[in-house]
């Protein structure tokens, strides 16, 4: 394009995959030049210099800095062949990616309703919903959380979204099993899935809801026995 001073390229003739590759490449060289420009300015280094002694040689090894970055984080290894110039920069370097690209947990959840008229009653619900907490590791974390009877909620915390629904899938499963050897049900209302803040809200707005229509419930029963109290003579 002489207007415009460059080559004018066009996707119509490049395949979906090559597009993807690209976009991927261009994403994560992005990513790495802004980590690097941190560096830079925190340490008052020049970019070429970070490039040279870090960028590159990450690149030449792992396809990608950011990958090395990203395999950083669990490994320090990867840090054993990097040459850096003095303990700033690495600190600095090191501190800056813990923040930039530690995986961030995902909140899973399942909206279940758990009754038994049975024998047993409130017991054995109570019995069931600790089932599904009774597996819990210090990687896999499941909270039941009473919304209003009969429904409950239960949440799990993970880096992994498949395995956190793997997991509610599981203590779903557990409390089934326990409620309906008592004789009861479990139903879910809904199923496993990872939610957002905007969820959590109106999980939040739901519970304060039904909070209210219990307190009206009880303040019209105390209501009710007052007014059935008769007087007694002297």
């Amino acid at each position: 394009d002489k207007e415009k001073g460059y080559i004018d390229l066009s996707k119509r003739r490049v395949s979906p995959e090559d597009v993807l590759k690209c976009e991927d490449r261009y994403n994560k060289a992005k990513m790495v030049h802004s980590i690097m420009r941190h560096v830079a300015e925190k340490t008052s280094t020049p970019m070429e210099d970070l490039y040279k002694s870090i960028g590159w040689p990450l690149d030449k090894k792992y396809g990608s800095s950011l990958d090395a970055f990203r395999i950083s984080i669990s490994n320090k290894s990867v840090w054993d062949e990097v040459e850096f110039a003095n303990n700033v920069i690495k600190e600095e370097l090191i501190s800056y990616i813990g923040k930039r690209l530690t995986p961030q947990p995902t909140k899973v959840r399942a909206d279940i309703e758990v009754t038994c008229f049975g024998y047993e009653g409130i017991d054995a619900v109570k019995n069931a919903l600790r089932q599904a907490e009774a597996r819990n590791t210090e990687d896999t974390q499941v909270k039941v959380k009473l919304v209003s009877p009969p429904l409950y909620v239960l949440t799990s915390q993970t880096l992994d979204k498949t395995i956190g629904i793997t997991v509610l899938e599981e203590a779903i499963q557990e409390v089934t099993k326990a409620i309906t050897a008592a004789g009861g049900t479990c139903s879910v209302k809904m199923a496993p899935k990872a939610v957002t803040e905007n969820d959590d809200a109106e999980l939040q707005a739901l519970m304060d809801k039904r909070e209210r229509e219990n307190q009206e419930v009880s303040g019209d029963e105390d209501e009710s026995e007052d007014d059935g109290i008769v007087a007694v003579d002297e």
